[in-house]
């Protein structure tokens, strides 16, 4: 027994001295003092900004498959015609509208009041049915046409008391230009409502150029400027009548006289006091005489006047016969019985009727007649098939 108890005390004590010699490191970090990590400042919540976070952000491309289709228009019903034929549509209504001035000879004086059922108006000799008839008054549009050459003096002063006469009737609201012709046209002012502009227009016409007279060539080419104007124009061709060395001829001129709408012509003659001092029966009153007619041909076509004054107190009482005519106007509208589009020209006459179909009869306050004159543009061209 003595032998077995060292032994097993021996044991012991070996274990205990292990055990002693494990739990001493551990015991060691446990006294020595603990190192906190330093503490990061956390910001508060009223501090900071949103947490960001800076890297690439990628997007996903959205695949096509992913997105509906649109949906698809409505297919458009075919509609074919029988035996696949090509039809069209066209109604036309062809109207006429007719300018007319009712005057008083003595007094030259517009006729107002005048109605529907007192117009009568012959398209070829065929009675037409008015649809309506309206009085205007409106400012002019107008071309002086000036016959200014070197071959008299006294044409060239009856042309200026003439073109200042005109001048002097003009209104705020009327629209002038001033064209002089001898070889050739030359436009002075163009459409203006200035009135100096006008004035320093014929205060230049003091020294001509050539001596002829191409009045067919400078009516023409005036008439071709007009037709570019929309509404109502009137041409007071002022001049003696006589064409030199035109390239036109008298029948070219007088187609396009005729084939120019919404142009009236006043024309007033110059010479006459001339011609009544050379009166004789010689060419030249014949060649006086021809002029003139001509220009009462292009004036009556287009329902304007024309006036050959001997005297320059004639000049006042003229243009106010003009300004009559110009300013104050009947529009007559129908439709034609005849509604071809053959380009054909329509001869027409206007008369005033009382209700009985007779002419009509004027008188004034003491019952005396008055006589008066129907200034209408005496025809028209139709129209030609459009296809």
């Amino acid at each position: 027994m003595m032998t077995i108890l060292p032994h097993f005390r021996a044991r012991i004590l070996l274990l205990l001295s292990c055990s002693i010699v494990l739990t001493l490191p551990v015991a060691h970090a446990q006294e020595a003092p603990a190192q906190n990590p330093p503490q990061q400042t956390k910001p508060s919540p009223d501090d900071a900004g949103p947490d960001t976070d800076n890297g690439t952000i990628v997007l996903k491309k959205k695949k096509e498959a992913d997105e509906p289709p649109p949906p698809a228009a409505p297919v458009a019903p075919k509609v074919k015609n029988p035996d696949n034929e090509t039809f069209s549509l066209r109604v036309d209504v062809p109207i006429v509208n007719i300018d007319a001035s009712v005057i008083l000879d003595k007094t030259h004086q517009f006729v107002p009041g005048l109605k529907a059922n007192n117009f009568l108006i012959l398209e070829d000799g065929v009675p037409q049915t008015i649809t309506s008839v309206r009085t205007i008054q409106t400012p002019i549009t107008a071309v002086m046409l000036l016959e200014f050459a070197a071959n008299s003096y006294y044409l060239i002063n009856d042309m200026r008391n003439a073109s200042y006469s005109f001048f002097r009737s003009l209104r705020p609201d009327d629209y002038v230009a001033v064209v002089t012709y001898d070889l050739r046209t030359h436009i002075l002012t163009d459409f203006t409502n200035n009135k100096e502009l006008i004035a320093q227009s014929l205060q230049s016409l003091m020294i001509p150029g050539f001596s002829d007279t191409n009045m067919f060539d400078a009516l023409y080419e005036t008439l071709d400027r007009t037709s570019r104007i929309e509404g109502r124009k009137y041409i007071i061709l002022i001049g003696s009548g006589r064409d030199t060395f035109s390239k036109l001829t008298l029948d070219k001129i007088l187609a396009k006289v005729k084939n120019t709408p919404n142009v009236t012509i006043f024309t007033i003659g110059t010479g006459a006091m001339l011609n009544e001092l050379r009166s004789g029966g010689g060419p030249r009153e014949l060649d006086y005489l021809q002029a003139q007619n001509q220009m009462r041909t292009f004036a009556s076509m287009t329902g304007g006047l024309s006036f050959a004054p001997i005297f320059q107190g004639e000049l006042p009482d003229i243009f106010a016969q003009i300004n009559q005519s110009i300013r104050n106007e009947y529009i007559l509208t129908y439709r034609p019985t005849n509604n071809k589009s053959d380009g054909t020209y329509r001869k027409v006459k206007v008369l005033l009727v009382d209700n009985e179909g007779h002419p009509l009869r004027m008188q004034d306050e003491k019952g005396k007649p008055q006589k008066y004159s129907v200034i209408a543009r005496d025809g028209y061209s139709a129209k030609l098939p459009v296809e």
